[in-house]
Order: C-alpha cells, then structure tokens, then sequence
C-alpha cells in the first residue's frame, strides 16, 4: 500500500521567526485522524531565522531525532551536552524521565531541519544525547543507515524498533527499497523530485508505505530521508 502525502495540503505554522510544515497533529494543527504512523508521532519540516530558535524547555518519555538539512543547529541541554549540527548531521535525545533542551539557529543563513519524534519501547528510559557528523557521501546514490533500535547496527541507537536511513539521489537515477511483510516506512522528499512507483513526489511531499516495495526514479537530484518500522 502507498499513500502521497502532499505538502501543501499539510499542517503549517508561520511564527514569524519559525515557519513549519507539520506532518502530524502538532501544535496549532489538530486533526484526530492524523496522530502519526506506527511509533513514528511527530516529523516537523521547520525553518528558523538566523539568531532565533527555541529556548530551554521540557520533554518526557519521546525519542527526538533532527536531521540537518540547510544552516547549523546550535543545542544545549540539562544534561550539559552542547553541540553544533551542519547539512546531513543527525541529533539524538532520549527525553525519557525528562530533559530540558535548546535548539538554535546562530549562523547567518536560515537554517531548515526535520524534527522527528519516535514513541519509545517503554516509559521511564534514562535521558541520553548523542550527535552523528556524517560523511555526505556516505548518502550518495545509497542508502545511508543513520538510525536503528539498540538491538540494530546503525551508529545511533533508540528505545524503539525503527530504522532511519537518508539517501542523496543523482537525476534520472534509479534505486529501490524494500518494505518487508509487517513493516511500514514512512518517506519523506526532503528536496528535488522523484517518481516511485509511478507517484510523483515534490519536494517536502512524502510517502506512506506499507508491505510494499519501491522503485524510486529522481526526476532531478533529489534527497530523501525513510523511517521504517513494525506495521501498527
């Protein structure tokens, strides 16, 4: 089964100095059939000014993924991490028992990042941070394995049976991706233009996908990121 998603049609926010494509009911947008896919609860598509972000405040019980995609992102947290993040990085915060954070934007340019949030295995995790600086190229016409349960082989590991990969494909490439029987993925077109499985996908679009496999083709250099996991 395959579903587009298309992004104008997606929950948004316009902050001012913070603008968002919301994925899932979040914030503002409300809408009870639209709670998320699986474990997978929260992916916002935000833009945030330069020397502007979101200043210390609280989490509990959530797997928090960002993915990098234009500027930096500058985080502080309660546990007494700081990091800077750059185009293709990846953060990781289990909130578990509760977590104060800080993410902002100090660089010159507006920087955009994908803010995902995964539900955990279980309540009560210990809070834990971790950052990933990948090579771009590791992503290059390939499936590039980010993210992965505790169990699984991926460098960052979560409180959840999920899998993250990121892809950068050239034009007129071709790549597939197969999504097992019980497993569903959840693909986002991060930015270019893409065809799968005769769908096409623009850029912020996404893509549900349940039991089935897929041919992507890139219409143009396109970047994707996939979060897979048990079918709900």
């Amino acid at each position: 089964m395959l579903r587009k998603l298309e992004s104008g049609k997606m929950g948004s926010s316009n902050l001012g100095w913070l603008r968002s494509k919301f994925h899932f009911s979040f914030a503002e947008y409300y809408n009870p059939n639209n709670m998320g896919f699986g474990v997978l609860r929260v992916i916002n598509d935000d833009l945030i000014n330069p020397n502007t972000g979101f200043d210390m405040h609280p989490h509990q019980n959530m797997e928090i993924i960002s993915y990098v995609v234009k500027g930096e992102l500058t985080h502080g947290d309660s546990m007494g991490n700081k990091g800077k993040l750059k185009r293709g990085d990846v953060q990781y915060m289990s909130a578990g028992t509760g977590v104060y954070h800080s993410e902002h934007n100090l660089g010159k340019e507006v920087a955009r990042f994908l803010q995902i949030w995964i539900l955990p295995d279980k309540e009560g995790h210990k809070p834990n941070y971790g950052e990933y600086k990948f090579e771009w190229n590791d992503r290059k016409n390939k499936w590039l394995h980010m993210v992965s349960s505790n169990q699984g082989e991926a460098v960052v590991k979560v409180n959840q049976d999920i899998n993250i990969f990121t892809l950068e494909l050239d034009e007129r490439s071709v790549i597939d991706y197969c999504v097992k029987a019980d497993r569903q993925a959840y693909l986002v077109q991060i930015e270019g233009k893409s065809n799968i499985n005769g769908i096409i996908l623009n850029e912020r679009d996404a893509m549900e996908i349940v039991e089935e496999d897929i041919k992507i083709k890139a219409d143009a250099l396109s970047h994707f990121i996939i979060v897979e996991m048990k079918k709900a």
